[in-house]
């Protein structure tokens, strides 16, 4: 392998992460997260306190708590019955969708 080649080959090895973290469309998000809205508000500031904020939350999170409520390793009702019937990519788009807003910066009356 010469020096070009060793370049390159490092410089398509530095961006992997860069691609493995960049998972979901957060534009798609924005419109498979509809049936979210009615509790979680659009851009994730929930319209009720009982509710978690999920605007700014971090995607890995987001991801991780919709695929544990589908497989059922996490129990919720509402959320169980909801992240039922998403696919990978609806759930990579929705955690997208929510982690791209701004998070709540204030700390709201109960």
């Amino acid at each position: 392998m010469n020096r070009i080649q060793s370049t390159l080959a490092v410089a398509l090895l530095s961006i992997i992460p860069a691609i493995a973290f960049s998972a979901g469309n957060a534009a798609e998000g924005k419109n498979k997260s509809a049936v979210c809205h009615a509790c979680h508000g659009e851009t994730g500031k929930s319209v009720q306190p009982i509710y978690p904020n999920l605007g700014g939350q971090h995607q890995d999170y987001l991801s991780k708590t919709l695929y544990d409520f589908r497989d059922g390793s996490r129990q919720n009702a509402i959320m169980s019955g909801f992240a039922a019937n998403l696919t990978d990519a609806d759930i990579e788009d929705i955690s997208a969708w929510y982690a791209s807003q701004q998070g709540v910066t204030e700390i709201q009356d109960k």
